[in-house]
């Protein structure tokens, strides 16, 4: 990308760099707290993923908060390792002490934050701002000096701080837009302006409190930013910050520019930091939600069938993805007779039409036809008689609030007795381990979503769990209904299991 003008619509998009904040507890998302090996593992994704600089942490926080900082500054990543700081010698020296490439300096700018937050005036934070530039520079740091809440700042003074801190020694300058107030073509206006007035690179920072901040991200860089500050899934502090995923591929796909960032394990680096942050991804998120490739309606998978072009801007293999067919009440005949291919089975017509009218009388009670469901509904229409290879025998779960979580479970797999035992974090849990680990010798299998819903009401609720299995790349889901919630996941558990194991993936869109 070095010293590449690429066009864009009559624009110039040039040495375009991302900072991801992702590893900063999330932006500080609210209730986010890694451990310093899920730190580390989120920094070795963003570095597979080619982010140019990785914002750590801030080594002000905490013992640990630099002991992370630290072990991600020691793993010889490719990416810029950065550390967060108020504009205190003290901060500067705790990143120090840490190792870090450089520093994200932050200066709040606005009237609001200087005499509200900061209870000081403009000449006094300017004077600040100077002082520990200067002594991150003369300590070996790069300095990212940033404007906190610049978007409500006074145009003037904004640019006499970047200007002095230029003269300090600033090699980046950032803008942030920390309450998300900025609109497309007010962000344009002013980035045209700073990006014209200041000579080094100035990056953009958003918030996304009114839903913008995807978009005043890219009318910052056609305007001439030089990099974004984005995080993985968009999480962040209150509505999170703009989506790495979002703008990585907006710029790749609809503007043709190409940014260095590897697209196909986007999906994989928005699956891992759900995971350890505990952040669920809304289904309809753009790109990466679990909808966002998903098709029922008949008449959408039948342009599919003709061409994936008719109902997908972009291919899901581009993120690392695959397309799923939906089963419900608005499920075609195309939509079953591909799910039905996929599984292996050849069907006639009338077999066709049964099989979807059984889906359809299951969507009209408002049932979520699982993988599991139209593989049984297919087997019994067909009248195939499936042997289920892993059978429970028995388990038992002991927990309290003085004991861990302990279960044990007796399988019959493929007719041999297996015999686990293991704790977990709930009862829940401690089995779906045990379960896991006795199925081993069949296959890999993975649980890559679990959901529970009560059905009916009461302390004797019918519950429903929802599970999303993998094993060898493919996905399958399945049910299981009890009063009890242990016994329904492991209902749920071993129907998707089951049919995991004996069926294999063909004939896929192409």
């Amino acid at each position: 990308m070095a010293g590449r003008l690429i066009p864009v619509r009559g624009l110039l998009l040039e040495n375009i760099r991302f900072l991801d904040t992702t590893l900063r507890d999330g932006e500080q998302t609210p209730g986010v707290a890694l451990t310093n090996e899920d730190k580390l593992a989120i920094a070795r994704k963003l570095d597979e993923l080619g982010v140019h600089i990785i914002e750590a942490g801030s080594a002000i926080t905490s013992e640990g908060e630099r002991e992370a900082i630290r072990a991600i500054a020691a793993e010889g990543l490719n990416a810029d390792i950065c550390s967060y700081c108020r504009i205190m010698q003290s901060d500067i020296d705790h990143a120090l002490a840490c190792d870090v490439d450089s520093i994200h300096l932050v200066a709040p700018v606005s009237d609001l934050h200087i005499s509200v937050k900061l209870k000081k005036d403009r000449e006094t934070v300017m004077q600040m701002a100077i002082e520990t530039t200067e002594y991150a520079r003369d300590h070996g740091l790069i300095v990212e000096l940033s404007g906190e809440d610049a978007s409500r700042a006074d145009m003037g003074f904004l640019k006499s701080i970047y200007q002095a801190g230029i003269e300090a020694g600033a090699e980046r300058l950032c803008f942030c837009d920390t309450v998300g107030m900025l609109v497309p073509e007010k962000t344009e206006a002013i980035f045209r302006d700073l990006s014209a007035s200041l000579k080094i690179p100035v990056s953009i920072h958003c918030h996304d409190d009114f839903g913008l901040g995807t978009a005043n991200t890219v009318a910052a860089l056609r305007a001439g930013a030089g990099e974004a500050h984005v995080t993985i899934n968009g999480i962040g502090e209150r509505a999170g910050n703009t989506s790495l995923e979002e703008v990585v591929m907006i710029l790749e796909w609809l503007y043709k520019y190409d940014t260095g960032i590897k697209t196909t394990e986007l999906f994989k680096a928005s699956r891992l930091v759900s995971s350890l942050t505990g952040i669920p991804v809304a289904p309809n998120k753009s790109l990466v939600g679990a909808n966002a490739f998903a098709h029922e309606a008949g008449i959408h998978v039948h342009g599919l069938l003709a061409d994936t072009s008719t109902y997908e801007p972009i291919r899901p293999e581009m993120l690392g993805r695959e397309r799923k067919i939906i089963m419900g009440k608005h499920a075609g005949k195309s939509s079953v007779s591909l799910a039905i291919k996929e599984m292996g089975y050849d069907v006639q017509d009338s077999h066709l039409n049964e099989i979807l009218k059984r889906v359809k009388e299951l969507g009209d009670f408002g049932k979520h036809v699982t993988d599991a469901d139209l593989q049984s509904i297919a087997e019994t229409v067909l009248n195939i008689h499936c042997n289920s290879r892993v059978k429970l025998e028995d388990f038992t779960v002991v927990s309290g609030n003085r004991v861990t979580p302990t279960a044990s479970v007796k399988l019959k797999v493929d007719g041999e007795e297996v015999i686990q035992a293991g704790i977990g974090y709930g009862p829940v849990d401690a089995t779906i381990q045990c379960i896991k680990k006795a199925v081993a010798g069949v296959g890999d299998i993975q649980l890559e979503e679990y959901h529970v819903d009560a059905i009916t009401g009461g302390t004797d609720a019918l519950v429903e769990v929802l599970v999303k299995l993998s094993k060898d790349g493919r996905m399958i889901t399945s049910r299981g209904t009890r009063t009890d919630i242990i016994m329904a996941s492991v209902e749920a558990m071993l129907n998707g299991i089951n049919r995991l194991i004996q069926t294999e993936p063909s004939n896929k869109i192409k």
